[in-house]
């Protein structure tokens, strides 16, 4: 689906259509001042442009479930999720965001529910909930059941309710068209629009707004093994950064636990809240030694590590797919599971392991390994979804940009993302960027601006594209047997053997610097040396697989230099050469630039001063 036509200037322009980016649209449509335009006869103008068909985004895999202090199960209380949120990012949470996450996921939950979402119930008709890792009772106290699910699919429940939600209320979408720039001013301090490649067409377009949202999602694609679909490429991240914007917290990458050996397919953190247990090649279930009374169900960075510190005392496991390879795997037992029950509950975990691993998880053990899951970093933005610059100790909102979801860095998860939150980030503070969006159409509209064209602003759209289809001229021109590592597929795979050595669940300043020096000398130049094998424009995927190899190179390079700037372990950072936390150092958000400049921003603290983060 394409637009019949571009408007000369659309009021939004939202990129990406995963949870965060259609929530934001529904956002802004249901917002009174919006509702107020159309009683006025005023129809915004907007635009969805999605590099997919939005049916195929990430948020479609997401499978245990969304936080919620519902209580729909036993008592629960929203500032119990919110201390415990504070705690799972090991206190580089800025705590006025994390409050408005726990105190209106209920509504968000409920709202998602109104809108089609059809969560599993409890005997009741209640919507059902269960364990998720680091959620807790009264402060740290014994688990709470607080993830609303649907089965094993929540995602693939949201995903869709909110797609046919928005074709419902007729918004306007570009999909398979691929984002290559985003435009700001001079100054870079207010949104001129983005340029895009239409995938169908092989053309190139400049298209101008007023106000620009990212929605773009995360980068797992950084890391050989990973969860992540192979679009996660960090595209929206890498494009602020080339603007001229910064990242905040990007050193801090996720690895979820329980990756299925050696295909990173992720098996939610559903099958240990179900009763699943991590056991060692000597059967024991060791996760109690590392958090006693959480054992399987600590927070994600806690259990990743203490799968990996067995593997290093070599109590590893090898997959049997290869009996004789390298023991650098766990055990996920789930045989204590009902089978009937696993069935009804973890279908679609059942399902991948025995089509992924031809193994029957109710009778025999699951080899995993940690996996590269979610990136708690991303583009800086207010709690409205405003992005800023952090200057000269001061954040400068960038006027008319937006960014939403795992590509942007509001700061709920701080240094590690409790399991259920991440949907409802992107739901919540998604819907919350599309009202603030709402508001500054509605006030362009109002002072009769919306319609006019800020000829220095188009002017930079139009350069910023033709330079692109004069760089899309000469991939498709080149010859790629003359340039060294001409297959960007290859070169990606290349990327994540570098990132998995350097900086998967550990690091230290050695890893990360060679790193850096194989990326800067030979990954590098060998992005900019690619060409396409096809000179047709039309459905090249390789000429998109190149600009999105590109994107993670940029990308990688901000992970590394930040992850070197900050001594310390914190969350999902392990740094052996820095094993302690640091808040007299380091209890600041990272802000890094396309220049390796590292600048510190400090923590929102509200009313949870930091502590020792104990499981």
């Amino acid at each position: 689906m394409s637009p019949k036509h571009l408007e000369d200037i659309y009021d939004a322009v939202i990129v990406g259509a995963g949870a965060a980016g259609l929530s934001a649209a529904l956002g802004l449509l249901r917002s009174d001042a919006i509702k107020e335009m159309k009683a006025n006869g005023q129809e915004p103008k907007i635009l969805v442009i999605s590099k997919l068909q939005p049916l195929r985004s990430h948020t479609g895999s997401a499978e245990g479930g969304i936080a919620a202090a519902l209580g729909n199960v036993e008592h629960d209380d929203w500032h119990w999720h919110y201390y415990d949120t504070v705690k799972g990012g090991d206190w580089l949470v800025d705590q006025d965001a994390a409050k408005l996450l726990a105190e209106y996921a209920p509504e968000t939950v409920i709202n998602l529910e109104r809108q089609g979402v059809t969560f599993s119930r409890t005997a009741d008709g209640h919507i059902a909930q269960r364990r998720f890792g680091g959620h807790t009772s009264d402060f740290g106290g014994k688990p709470v059941r607080r993830a609303a699910y649907a089965a094993d699919r929540i995602g693939h429940q949201i995903l869709h309710t909110l797609w046919q939600q928005c074709v419902t209320n007729g918004i306007e979408f570009a999909e398979e068209w691929y984002v290559t720039d985003l435009v700001l001013n001079e100054e870079h301090t207010q949104a001129a629009g983005v340029v895009a490649f239409d995938t169908h067409t092989g053309k190139t377009h400049a298209v101008n707004a007023h106000n620009v949202l990212f929605a773009t999602g995360g980068a797992g694609r950084l890391f050989h093994t990973t969860s992540n679909s192979w679009d996660l490429t960090g595209d929206g991240m890498a494009l602020a950064l080339a603007a001229g914007l910064q990242l905040e917290d990007c050193e801090f990458v996720q690895f979820h636990p329980t990756g299925l050996a050696h295909t990173g397919i992720l098996l939610s953190e559903a099958s240990r809240a179900e009763g699943g247990v991590l056991r060692n090649a000597d059967g024991e279930a060791f996760m109690e030694r590392y958090a006693p009374g959480h054992g399987d169900l600590a927070a994600r960075d806690v259990v990743s590590r203490s799968i990996m510190a067995e593997i290093d005392a070599g109590r590893g496991v090898a997959d049997p797919k290869d009996p004789n390879g390298p023991k650098d795997c766990v055990w996920l037992d789930m045989t204590g599971i009902d089978p009937e029950h696993m069935e009804q509950a973890l279908p679609q975990v059942t399902e991948t392991i025995r089509k992924y691993a031809n193994i029957d998880p109710t009778h025999d053990f699951v080899p995993v390994k940690p996996t590269a899951h979610y990136t708690m970093g991303g583009i800086p933005i207010t709690t409205d979804g405003e992005v800023y610059r952090w200057q000269n100790g001061e954040r400068h909102i960038v006027e008319g940009l937006y960014a939403a979801g795992e590509c942007s860095c509001v700061s709920v998860h701080g240094a590690n993302r409790l399991g259920g939150n991440s949907l409802l980030d992107a739901c919540l503070f998604g819907t919350r960027s599309g009202r603030a969006l709402a508001a500054r159409i509605a006030a362009l509209q109002a002072s009769g601006e919306s319609d006019a064209v800020d000829p220095a602003l188009a002017e930079a759209t139009e350069a910023a594209r033709a330079a692109r289809q004069g760089e899309l001229d000469t991939l498709l021109a080149g010859n790629p047997d003359e340039a060294p590592g001409s297959n960007p597929y290859q070169l990606m795979a290349d990327l994540g053997s570098v990132m998995e050595r350097a900086a998967a669940v550990r690091c230290d300043a050695q890893s990360l610097a060679t790193a850096l020096e194989t990326i800067d000398n030979d990954l590098a130049p060998r992005a900019q040396a690619l060409a396409a094998h096809d000179k047709a424009a039309t459905f090249n995927q390789e000429v998109t697989a190149i600009w999105e190899v590109r994107h993670l190179i940029t990308l990688a390079q901000a992970v590394l230099t930040a992850s070197d700037a900050r001594h310390e372990s914190r969350g999902s950072l392990k740094r052996t050469d820095f094993p302690e936390r640091d808040d007299e150092h380091f209890l600041a958000h990272s802000m890094t630039d396309a220049a390796h400049e590292v600048s510190w921003q400090p923590v929102h603290i509200v009313d949870m001063p930091p502590k020792k983060r104990e499981y």
